[in-house]
């Protein structure tokens, strides 16, 4: 018993000590700063899954029509059978599924930051610094701010996609690109545009539904309207039977009659309903057997009449001297000493 005495007292001693209270502080910070840290990391994790799983369903075009597929059984089998729908509807969700995962993870990090920080200092003039800096960020880059909201509304209202052919103003071609800064355009000579979503502000998109190619066909005026325009359908309705256009060809071929008069012909308008993107292939084979029909037929096309252009006449030269432009002469020149118009004595 007297041995263990002393035992007993040390460990009476070590459980007295105190933990200074800076410890105890730092300790309960460091606790709270590890849950919120946790907190968030969970918060992402299952914004993102749900992010993926919704992003995934629309891409595949498991996502429905929703009411729609009870009236309309065949509208989702239509819109996923269809490649290029297929392919514009997976970029929009990818790049959509980016977008919201980016935003996300900065929300919940900067709550997460300013939580943190909470815990060491008072945010409140923090707050009101870092909402001057704001202002004075948001000046230097609205501009750009305004080009990143641009292209989230061009990318969900699905104005334009890569492969379209689009106008956008200044430029004009096939885009390759869509960001959320800047869409990038090929033009037909083959020079990229690189245009910012914030300067857009009007598209013609060439290539969604259907194109519709149209000729103007200018003839003479001394020819008759009527056979004009059978001609015109007639070879239409050839290059719509052809297996080669056939399936490039929606609807059967429409000729609108006299579109306009010129000074010396008129012209008779043609249209065809065609797929998207298939309109100049359709357009360039009617007019080559147009031209070759109207051949064939003696339909002349018109020609510009050209004016005639005035010669211009030599100056006339001194007496008895040749215009200055006149080239060298075979008669030889008068004899100074015989009097003008007197005649030269034969030897």
């Amino acid at each position: 018993m007297p041995a263990s005495a002393p035992s007993a007292q040390r460990s009476l001693d070590l459980s007295s000590v105190s933990v200074p209270d800076w410890a105890q502080s730092a300790l309960a910070s460091a606790g709270r700063i590890l849950l919120l840290i946790l907190i968030a990391l969970i918060v992402r994790h299952f914004t993102h899954r749900l992010i993926d799983r919704v992003c995934e369903r629309i891409a595949t075009g498991r996502a429905g029509l929703g009411p729609f597929d009870v009236h309309l059984p065949n509208a989702t089998a239509l819109l996923t059978t269809s490649p290029l729908a297929s392919a514009r509807r997976e970029q929009r969700a990818r790049t959509m599924a980016t977008v919201l995962k980016s935003l996300t993870t900065g929300v919940i990090g900067a709550v997460v930051s300013l939580m943190i920080i909470s815990e060491f200092y008072d945010i409140g003039p923090l707050l009101a610094g870092a909402g001057i800096v704001g202002v004075a960020v948001g000046f230097g880059s609205q501009s750009l701010v305004k080009d990143v909201i641009t292209g989230i509304f061009m990318i969900v209202e699905d104005q334009y996609g890569v492969g379209d052919v689009v106008d956008v103003g200044e430029a004009s071609g096939s885009v390759e690109a869509v960001g959320l800064r800047v869409t990038r355009v090929r033009d037909v000579d083959g020079t990229v545009w690189y245009v910012p979503n914030g300067q857009i502000q009007r598209v013609g998109n060439k290539s969604q539904g259907w194109a519709r190619a149209v000729l103007d066909i200018a003839v003479d005026y001394g020819e008759d309207v009527a056979r004009i325009q059978d001609l015109l359908l007639d070879v239409a309705q050839g290059v719509k039977a052809e297996p080669k256009f056939a399936p490039l060809i929606l609807e059967d071929p429409e000729v609108w009659g006299v579109e306009a008069f010129g000074t010396d012909s008129m012209v008779v308008r043609l249209v065809v309903k065609t797929r998207p993107l298939q309109q100049w292939t359709v357009a360039r084979e009617l007019r080559r057997r147009i031209k070759d029909r109207f051949g064939a037929e003696g339909v002349d096309l018109p020609v510009p009449a050209r004016a005639a252009r005035p010669q211009p006449q030599p100056l006339p030269g001194p007496a008895g001297l040749p215009p200055p432009d006149a080239g060298p002469s075979d008669t030889p020149p008068p004899d100074p000493g015989t009097a003008p118009g007197s005649a030269t004595p034969q030897s």
